[in-house]
């Protein structure tokens, strides 16, 4: 049994498709977190702003979140549209 080239590259993308998933995941997880957590630390030293401290912990989650996206998008480019 011989491994040809197509199957190779092949294999060469889903790998890189788990890499891709598992780093780009990494950063915006980190990121989130982190955000969530100096929020809540801000709500509880000054609860009045509570709704405007959670709107601006939401907008910049969703910053952080598009490049776990975009990661996915290049994983499923890999997986999908890699065909040789």
């Amino acid at each position: 049994m011989e491994i040809t080239g197509a199957q190779l590259i092949r294999a060469a993308a889903l790998l890189g498709a788990g890499f891709c998933m598992g780093l780009g995941a990494i950063g915006p997880g980190i990121g989130e977190g982190f955000c969530a957590g100096k929020a809540c630390e801000a709500i509880g030293r000054n609860p009045t702003n509570a709704g405007l401290l959670t709107r601006t912990m939401l907008v910049g989650q969703a910053v952080s979140e598009s490049t776990g996206i975009y990661s996915l998008v290049i994983a499923l480019l890999l997986i999908f549209v890699v065909k040789i």
